[in-house]
């Protein structure tokens, strides 16, 4: 293969790698339960497809292709933890999934972009289910910061997660 076309394939596969990694995270992460884990697992599917790639593989539907891997990637993981896994029980790389995947990945950027107490406030309260008073003497505020730090983080979630018109959830805090 000449340096050229290396190149360019080298470029588009960091193109699929940025858009795709955190997604594919959130697909895994619901087969293995473990972050670090579901982290490796795509990583690993990542790098097998480099190879393929390298050795002279086409692949024509790339996104489609990292989903399987991952998901194949995910089923020996199981499959190595326990004597036995039902593959139908394995979560399949369909559009819901994909869907569902990206949606949760963009959930995580729009968190992970809050301000460092804004976020912490923001996932004590919908991921750790702590209430305002206990978040508040926890981190030894006022009950009225924490709610303006809640509506502080609400705001910026809706408007990085808005796409024109249509409401979200959040649907794993």
């Amino acid at each position: 293969m000449d340096a050229g076309k290396q190149t360019m394939k080298i470029q588009e596969f960091e193109r699929y790698f940025n858009k795709l990694y955190m997604p594919l995270c959130m697909y895994a992460l619901r087969m293995v339960e473990d972050v670090d884990m579901a982290d490796d697992l795509v990583q690993e599917a990542f790098v097998k497809t480099w190879e393929s790639i390298d050795g002279g593989v086409e692949i024509g539907n790339f996104k489609a292709w990292m989903y399987r891997c991952v998901r194949n990637g995910c089923a020996a993981y199981l499959r190595s933890r326990n004597e036995y896994v039902d593959i139908a029980g394995i979560v399949q790389a369909n559009d819901d999934a994909i869907d569902t995947s990206e949606r949760d990945a963009l959930i995580w950027q729009a968190v992970n972009a809050l301000p460092e107490k804004c976020r912490e406030i923001f996932l004590m309260s919908k991921r750790d289910g702590m209430s305002n008073d206990e978040i508040a003497e926890e981190l030894n505020l006022s009950v009225k910061t924490v709610k303006n730090q809640l509506t502080k983080a609400f705001a910026r979630m809706r408007d990085a997660l808005s796409d024109g018109h249509r409401p979200f959830f959040l649907p794993f805090l």
